[in-house]
């Protein structure tokens, strides 16, 4: 017999219950290690990676409208497209007049190869690395700068000058001219293809949309004529066609960019034309949505975007008013959104304005300069285009 003490009594115990009582504990023991390990298995963390979520952000660059400071300022305003395009920060810039004023921006590109967004002025073109947001390089160029274009390989630029007769074709990692490439008399809208193998070339005292070799870098065709002098313009991702807007037309013209002909001639209906504030043209503005069912076309004169279905006869949809004169179209990288440069933000499926841009200060913003990028941490891994590019392949 063993006796086993407690603070108050003694109780004896037979070698049995003893045995009992040691085999129930250590199974106790043995379970709730069992049942740890098990659970720890079960919830145990996952494992961390270095992959930073990819975040959107739309990079609007002011002044962005002619040289006017009253619609954001100046600089690059950066806003989150995920949290309902709330402002982010404000990145300075450069680009000034002689007088030392801010110019006015004339396009933006990226190249995510070089981590770096592209800001031209009338006199100059800069590049800003997006990891830091500093100034890499400003140069300035003979004749100026206008809407530029960029190479999907991120290493090439088709620079117009200020509406002089020329492009230059520019390293985009030294700002070195490659090639001058001259056109007619009026250089201004540049489209690299997604293909990488022909840019299309808007000059725009010209009725004709010239076409260069993007390897030779020389012209080799032209599409048109069309009714007037060509503006924005905007292609679909297989090249076979060409959507232009052109001096006095309140609505737009296809043309085959095969064949170089030109296919359709397609009018708003239901509004007139009239004056605008800027462009002097009914209709400065055209995007296809990426995946070219719909066309928006914007209208100076009655401050709206028309919607029209992009596939013959070009059918309107419906027409959407707007705060201020809309001067250019840009699309979300997923067609989710649609931003006139009149500030507001679309959702394009329900046709509805869901915020407008504002600044640090609260003030609305307005620009014809602005692109989606797409980061992971500080990298871009993913760029939109000025132009509301097709997408189809």
């Amino acid at each position: 017999m063993r006796r086993q003490a407690t603070s108050n009594y003694i109780v004896t115990l037979s070698p049995m219950k003893s045995k009992i009582t040691i085999l129930v504990t250590l199974f106790v023991v043995a379970t709730f290690i069992f049942t740890s390990a098990y659970i720890s298995t079960k919830q145990k963390p996952p494992i961390a990676t270095n992959h930073a979520a990819t975040k959107r952000y739309l990079y609007v660059a002011v002044p962005g409208i002619r040289d006017y400071l009253g619609y954001g300022g100046h600089g690059i305003l950066v806003f989150d497209i995920d949290n309902n395009h709330r402002f982010v920060k404000r990145i300075a810039t450069k680009g000034l007049h002689p007088d030392g004023t801010p110019s006015n921006v004339k396009g933006v590109v990226v190249s995510v190869a070089l981590n770096s967004i592209y800001i031209s002025t009338i006199e100059s073109l800069q590049r800003i690395d997006l990891a830091t947001d500093k100034l890499v390089w400003e140069k300035t160029f003979e004749g100026g700068c206008d809407r530029m274009s960029i190479s999907p390989d991120g290493k090439t630029m088709y620079l117009p000058s200020f509406e002089n007769s020329f492009w230059n074709v520019v390293d985009c990692a030294t700002g070195a001219i490659i090639k001058k490439i001259d056109v007619y008399k009026r250089a201004h809208n540049t489209i690299y293809a997604r293909s990488g193998n022909y840019v299309y070339l808007d000059d725009i005292a010209s009725p004709w949309l010239y076409v260069a070799d993007a390897k030779k870098h020389e012209l080799v065709n032209k599409v048109g004529p069309f009714a007037n002098f060509v503006r924005p313009f905007t292609i679909n991702g297989k090249e076979t066609l060409v959507y232009v807007t052109v001096d006095s037309l309140l609505g737009f013209e296809v043309g085959d960019l095969a064949t170089g002909k030109k296919l359709a001639h397609v009018e708003v209906e239901g509004w007139n034309p009239g004056p605008v504030r800027r462009h002097g043209n009914p209709s400065h503005g055209i995007a296809l949505t990426p995946n070219e069912k719909e066309i928006w076309l914007a209208d100076g004169h009655n401050m709206r975007l028309h919607v029209f279905s992009a596939a013959a006869p070009y059918r309107q949809l419906t027409t959407i008013p707007l705060q201020d004169m809309p001067g250019w179209i840009t699309m979300s990288i997923d067609g989710k959104y649609v931003y006139p440069s009149s500030g507001e933000v679309l959702e394009t499926k329900t046709r509805k304005i869901i915020t407008t841009l504002q600044d640090e200060f609260h003030n609305n913003v307005a620009s014809e300069k602005m692109v989606e990028i797409d980061l992971a941490g500080n990298k871009a891994v993913r760029a939109g285009n000025q132009f509301g590019l097709g997408g189809a392949r």
